[in-house]
């Protein structure tokens, strides 16, 4: 492969900041190696760091994947001085200043809702009349695009006293904040775990939030490295748990607990949320079906010590609506209802 080719490939990088120009276009190409079966690209940055850095390392290592470079690596430079950039990234939270309370939303295994809970939560909360942000930290599966009906949306950057911020977008009276708003449409993104976690960070430590009271972090599913930088960088006041009522997601909330719990993390968890509690056809609102179990969630939170703070029933609106991008809390039925019981109980609970 020439370096032509390899130009080619990284034209399709697109800096969503910048007019939507590539990172050849913008000469922010400052060096592409071949060797052998090997390529190295090496991006060249302003001395101020990028917000979107991560996204820009992280989509040019995709690029080249997709275009057939077995392995490439993707190195960083500062255009002012030439000195390499390849790790310790700094990271400070003064964006952080005004926000009150920031509230990891987890959960130990994936399809438990927990982004469904997340988001419908964050608008809860704002309907209660607090001033609300979420950050999508799901890297792998960002779904709060499509679930607020902001697909397409791209956020602005800033400077702001020397610093380049990414401005949240801002609907149902939430600021929202997610990795997906820089990937196209099914883009994978291909990163490994140092390179997401620094993403992450940068979509929480890097944007404009302004005065909050809740401040709301959509993590992963699981338990792994990701987490544990995550919880160590960002200043997590504590968290809650997100299961179904079957055996083998409590199996996982148990391993969620204990992540929090660790001597090196130790972050209070606030309550324990049981999705899918029961289902409620939408023509009969006062029967339930117990299709998942009953009463799971409520025994593991007692085994647990924790409080069980919300079960939200399973409501096939609840789907539709987060398809639609528009998130159920928003609405009248039992569902929003569910939500608004459990936002009025974490603000009461975080005083």
């Amino acid at each position: 492969m020439t370096e032509k080719e390899i130009l080619e490939l990284l034209s399709q990088v697109r800096h969503p900041a910048r007019g939507d120009s590539s990172v050849v276009e913008l000469g922010m190409v400052n060096k592409v190696e071949i060797n052998g079966d090997g390529v190295t690209v090496t991006l060249g940055f302003p001395k101020r760091r990028d917000p979107l850095a991560e996204y820009l390392i992280g989509a040019t290592r995709a690029a080249l994947i997709r275009g057939g470079v077995k392995d490439p690596k993707v190195e960083t430079v500062v255009l002012e001085d030439a000195a390499p950039k390849k790790k310790g990234l700094e990271f400070d939270t003064e964006c952080l200043r005004n926000v009150r309370h920031i509230i990891g939303v987890a959960s130990g295994k994936g399809g438990v809702g927990k982004s469904t809970v997340a988001v419908n939560l964050a608008c809860a909360l704002a309907r209660l009349g607090h001033k609300v942000g979420l950050a999508d930290a799901d890297v792998y599966g960002p779904s709060v695009p499509l679930m607020t009906g902001t697909e397409g949306a791209q956020p602005l950057a800033e400077e702001i006293d020397g610093r380049e911020l990414i401005i949240p977008l801002e609907k149902y009276g939430v600021k929202w904040m997610s990795i997906g708003y820089f990937a196209e449409r099914g883009q994978a993104l291909i990163w490994r775990g140092p390179m997401a976690s620094n993403a992450l960070k940068q979509m929480i430590l890097q944007v404009k939030w302004g005065e909050l009271d809740f401040l709301l972090v959509d993590m992963p599913p699981g338990t792994g490295d990701i987490h544990i930088s995550l919880l160590q960088e960002i200043p997590m006041e504590g968290a809650l748990l997100v299961t179904t009522p079957q055996e083998v997601a409590l199996a996982d909330v148990e391993k969620g607990a204990s992540m929090f719990r660790n001597k090196s993390i130790n972050r209070p968890i606030f309550g324990l949320v049981e999705n899918m509690a029961w289902f409620t056809p939408a023509e009969h609102p006062d029967e339930k079906y117990y299709i998942f179990g009953r009463d799971g969630g409520a025994r593991m939170a007692e085994d647990l010590g924790i409080e069980l703070l919300g079960r939200i029933p399973l409501v096939q609106g609840i789907r539709e609506s987060g398809d639609a991008g528009e998130p159920a809390a928003l609405g009248t039925r039992p569902d929003a209802q569910a939500f608004l019981d459990l936002a009025g109980k974490l603000a009461a609970k975080l005083g």
